[in-house]
């Protein structure tokens, strides 16, 4: 019965919530609503938290959010493994967030590979750019700034800037 409501309380922000517009700002009243339906159901919900219009996530019981933190438009968080997102941490339109995988193991048909889960965890005071997408087990350091359009396959290391496909060190931050 657990697994039902949750697939509802899903479908209903997915139909109502999720599409309220907002400006970017955790006060405005699409904002407000959203932390409202998701506070509860996330592992853990921040204050001042923005969510904006549009964002897919799926299960919200894996997701953790810190306080002043926000999610940009149009971003997709698929949270089969635990998703950490700390406290300050800017995360631009368009994020392609995955915990899981395909294995590849040879001699197994693709379509029957297993799937690999492993956690994402974006530490305070984070920037990530638009379009990113990050994949499973990636730790993002404190203070770091993701480029947009990277694809983060590897840790990043604590403030610096990391930018490209696959993600690479550009520089520390000074």
């Amino acid at each position: 019965m657990k697994t039902y409501m949750r697939l509802l309380y899903f479908f209903c922000y997915s139909i109502f919530a999720k599409n309220i517009p907002s400006k970017n700002d955790p006060s405005s009243f699409g904002a407000r609503i959203r932390s409202l339906w998701l506070r509860g159901r996330f592992r853990s919900f921040g204050k001042n938290v923005n969510i904006r219009p549009g964002v897919e996530m799926y299960p919200l019981y894996n997701i953790s959010i810190g306080d002043n933190s926000g999610v940009g438009r149009d971003s997709y968080i698929s949270a089969s493994d635990q998703v950490v997102i700390g406290k300050d941490v800017m995360i631009g339109p368009q994020l392609m967030l995955y915990t899981a995988n395909h294995a590849t193991q040879l001699g197994v048909p693709m379509v029957r590979q297993p799937m690999i889960k492993k956690p994402v965890t974006i530490e305070d005071d984070v920037w990530i750019g638009s379009r990113v997408t990050i994949l499973p087990g990636v730790t993002i350091g404190t203070g770091s700034v993701v480029a947009a359009g990277s694809v983060v396959t590897r840790n990043v290391e604590p403030f610096s800037i990391y930018g490209g496909v696959p993600a690479k060190l550009i520089r520390k931050r000074s």
